[in-house]
């Protein structure tokens, strides 16, 4: 079993091939370096905890199966949260059935209420405008904005051109401003 540190390209590369080869450790030090990214962009795209974990869970099977036809091992971040997205939407796809959603409250301390309330409106109609939006749309604006893809990543990532996936982009976020602004 080989030590690899996985915060260099080398190391990164090393950890990709050994993991490819059916390395379970390699592949538990990818697990611990992506994870949590993986679960903030699952988290976007379906709103909720346990369905994006669930997603997430998902997504390193599939992972671990494809790892092997991974022919660019410094692409491993951004085609892990590809994975994620596409879990997720999947399973959004499949809890249409679901109409309640729980919501977690957190009553504020009395002292605590001069919180600004305009900055805690805003937050809860950007919410509101992005649960309006498709899983499709919030996978974009994940892979984009939480994980930080570029255009070229989110073209490789979604199946588009660079100027295609700009535009796309450019088009969702006008709607999400056109929306916030009716409200």
């Amino acid at each position: 079993m080989a030590l690899v540190t996985i915060n260099d390209t080398n190391g990164l590369s090393a950890a990709v091939t050994l993991a490819a080869g059916g390395d379970e450790y390699a592949f538990g030090r990818i697990v611990a370096a992506h994870h949590d990214d993986m679960a903030r962009v699952a988290y976007v795209v379906c709103r909720d905890a346990d369905v994006a974990q669930e997603a997430v869970q998902e997504a390193w099977s599939v992972a671990w199966r494809q790892l092997p036809k991974l022919r660019e091992p410094e692409r491993l971040r951004p085609w892990l949260v590809a994975i994620a997205a596409n879990e997720a939407r999947q399973m959004m796809r499949g809890n249409r059935r679901r109409v309640v959603r729980e919501m977690a409250f957190q009553p504020t301390p009395v002292e605590a209420t001069s919180v600004d309330s305009d900055g805690l409106a805003a937050a809860m109609d950007l919410r509101n405008a992005l649960n309006r939006l498709s899983p499709d749309d919030r996978a974009l604006l994940a892979l984009r904005y939480v994980a930080g893809l570029d255009a070229t990543e989110l073209s490789r990532a979604i199946g588009l051109s660079p100027s295609g996936t700009r535009a796309r982009l450019g088009r969702l976020l006008a709607t999400l401003r056109e929306d916030l602004e009716h409200v």
